[in-house]
């Protein structure tokens, strides 16, 4: 082998030990990143429950029958609608006035059947705080139930939003993608949720379950006109991946679940109408 080979022999060795530390460091960071974020996941997940234990040890939700103050809401024509069915259920009540103590933010309660979502709901002045905020307000990845900024919780908007994030342990809306199982539609005492806010007592039937890629169509908050809150309700209907054999119109006010469904961007998406309150 003559001087210039082994120069080239030589380079070609060095350059191999160089490439071989690069990738050595990457994998040892991406190893220590992953363990980082393992052990943060899992402190987060802590935190979550702490405050679960802490607000569930409050006992301040109940469900009420029907007094003087409660109203079916938009009643359907169609006698066999399942709506003559939910108007039956109980209520759920709360008494507030704790949970304010702990987090002023808070407007109301959320319960949906079959999954574990069954907390308190806060609103901020913005869509990102309670993404990476607890119900303490302190930093957290898992965020908390919050209700879309733009809405207001006296009066519901023709769509009113709810978000959460879809955590692995089932916490927060970890357990909203039950909603596109066969067994969960199956089971029709799934089809509706129970939201109390300090001002009324509501029920909603659910009528549209879906997933699809992040966009803002489906959470519209306001309308030009009935046309266009008329074609937006037909939209969300129709995206349904169940029959729940019921109707909308314009009448009615809804409530809309978002939250993850995949990591690249798919959203799981409930869409309920009210259809009875008790104002408080």
């Amino acid at each position: 082998m003559n001087k210039d080979a082994r120069k080239k022999y030589k380079l070609k060795g060095y350059i191999s030990k160089i490439i071989i530390i690069i990738l050595f460091v990457a994998s040892i960071s991406t190893l220590g990143y992953s363990i980082y974020k393992i052990i943060n996941w899992q402190k987060d997940n802590n935190k979550v429950k702490q405050i679960e234990e802490v607000v569930n040890n409050l006992n301040v939700t109940k469900e009420i029958i029907d007094n003087k103050n409660t109203n079916n809401v938009n009643p359907p024509e169609d006698e066999f609608d399942p709506y003559w069915d939910y108007i039956k259920l109980n209520l759920l009540e709360v008494d507030f006035n704790e949970l304010e103590s702990i987090n002023p933010d808070t407007v109301g309660w959320i319960f949906v059947a079959d999954t574990n979502i069954n907390y308190p709901v806060v609103q901020a002045s913005n869509n990102s705080y309670y993404l990476n905020n607890d119900y303490n307000e302190n930093y957290n990845d898992a965020g908390w139930i919050f209700m879309d900024y733009r809405n207001n919780s006296k009066e519901f908007d023709k769509n009113t939003i709810i978000y959460g994030h879809s955590r692995l342990d089932k916490s927060m809306f970890g357990s909203l993608r039950n909603i596109t199982s066969k067994s969960w539609f199956n089971n029709k005492n799934n089809h509706t949720i129970k939201f109390s806010t300090k001002y009324e007592n509501t029920l909603w039937q659910v009528f549209s379950v879906y997933t699809i890629e992040a966009e803002n169509y489906y959470i519209k908050t306001s309308f030009k006109d009935d046309t266009e809150y008329k074609t937006w309700l037909n939209t969300m209907l129709n995206r349904s991946i169940y029959n729940f054999n019921t109707s909308v119109n314009t009448n009615d006010k809804v409530l809309t679940l978002s939250s993850c469904y995949t990591n690249d961007g798919v959203r799981v998406v409930l869409h309920a109408k009210l259809i009875k309150e008790a104002k408080r």
